[in-house]
């Protein structure tokens, strides 16, 4: 076995060397034809960990030959970036690859920016936040190319994994191993498009297998083993987690249960229960509301079912949750009306409360004005309880109708109870 761990000396050496990502840097792409051109463009790359950001900047430097400096944001100070700068006077050009460029400061950028902008260092950035949230605008701005890498697919890793097994200077092809393509497979399936943790797994693997003659024997065992051991689900709080949370809610409102029931999975496997019980909140009357008013109720009792057992045992009542809610009516009635009416406001559509409507618990209300108002449950209106006919919105929006009934579930009575009473109203006036 090598010193340097097999992700690293796997690392495309040219950009005709990169796995997967063909649509960004594929011999068809813009980018592939103006770095073959020699034309190098600043640019930042985003996605989750694993997936290539620095193998691509690594292919860059190799198939351009620009000196290559290499820094992490998180560790990297206002010298490391002056040290770049001097490099750039003395060749001309390098090529900075930054790591987690989110966290670049301002010093950082105050000392880099101007030299990025002339072209002296062609900058690529990589983060596994969303750019348009978390980097910078002084950055993004320098940075004609944002692109955003996708996991890669199971063929991707399949395919890195047996070029990791045959080549011998980078790779393995120098050892004996026996291992069965199902078992390469079953490594791609488990390590979830992530290609350093497929390469680091299967390194594991083999070192951690029984060698019998010289020959490495990769049993299923072993396997399983290192896949629940090393865990594919990435990190809690970052951009793919947020992005799982809008999946699932996505799903659920899409009426997939099985969809949800994936995401809900990848959720669960991260550990964050206050996160996902609160979205699950949230979606209960955001999503499901007046067509089936029962359902957050439920939400609320599996939630409360969920923090009180903990993980493993808290799946049980949120997968019975969002399979409800799934397989529910749904209604968005509710939530849309508030969000008009807070609209309306704050474009100023407002006016003054109708004197009836206001307090009288106090001595001088009445030579204020105040006063009128007629109290509806002394008028009974058939099996639906009391109703009078009086104004409640001030006279300046009187007309407004912020909600807009959906027809389902329990909402198709309440939305024949909203239109009935619009027409007593009309009728009287």
């Amino acid at each position: 076995m090598q010193n340097e761990p097999l992700a690293f000396r796997m690392r495309p050496r040219t950009i005709d060397e990169v796995v997967g990502q063909q649509d960004v840097i594929g011999p068809h792409t813009a980018l592939y034809k103006m770095i073959q051109n020699g034309h190098i463009p600043s640019m930042l790359l985003y996605g989750e960990p694993g997936i290539g950001k620095t193998s691509i900047a690594h292919a860059i430097a190799g198939t351009s030959k620009l000196p290559f400096i290499a820094l992490n944001a998180t560790t990297s100070g206002k010298k490391d970036v002056e040290d770049v700068v001097k490099e750039s006077r003395m060749t001309g050009k390098v090529l900075l690859f930054l790591d987690e460029i989110h966290r670049f400061n301002k010093l950082q950028q105050d000392a880099l920016l101007p030299h990025v902008e002339s072209g002296a260092i062609v900058l690529i950035g990589a983060t596994t936040e969303n750019p348009f949230h978390d980097v910078n605008p002084a950055i993004r701005s320098r940075c004609g190319e944002i692109k955003q890498l996708k996991r890669l697919t199971h063929d991707d890793i399949v395919n890195l994994l047996n070029t990791a097994l045959t080549d011998p200077k980078r790779g393995l092809g120098n050892l004996k191993i026996r291992i069965s393509p199902a078992q390469v497979e079953r490594i791609a399936d488990g390590t979830n498009g992530d290609a350093r943790k497929a390469l680091t797994m299967l390194e594991s693997i083999i070192i951690a297998s029984d060698e019998i003659d010289d020959t490495f024997i990769v049993e299923d065992q072993m396997v399983e083993q290192m896949i629940k051991r090393v865990g594919v689900f990435g990190d809690k709080k970052g951009s793919h987690f947020f992005n799982l949370l809008s999946a699932l809610q996505k799903s659920v409102r899409g009426s997939d249960v099985n969809a949800a029931m994936y995401y809900l999975a990848h959720l669960l496997e991260n550990g964050d229960l206050t996160a996902v019980t609160r979205r699950l909140l949230v979606m209960a009357y955001e999503d499901i509301g007046l067509a089936n008013p029962e359902v957050g109720g439920h939400v609320l009792a599996a939630c409360q079912a969920a923090d009180r057992l903990g993980l493993p045992e808290a799946r049980i009542p949120l997968a019975q949750a969002v399979a409800e809610m799934c397989l529910s009516e749904k209604s968005n009635s509710a939530y849309r009306a508030i969000d008009a009416a807070i609209s309306a406001i704050n474009k100023g559509e407002t006016g003054d409360i109708p004197m009836h409507l206001r307090d009288t618990h106090y001595a001088g209300s009445a030579e204020l004005g105040h006063g009128g108002y007629r109290y509806p449950h002394d008028t009974p209106l058939g099996s639906f309880g009391g109703w009078v006919d009086q104004d409640y919105l001030p006279k300046e929006v009187r007309k407004a109708e912020y909600y807009k009934p959906v027809i389902a579930g329990a909402e198709k009575k309440y939305a024949g109870i909203y239109e009935k009473l619009k027409s007593f109203r009309k009728n009287k006036k």
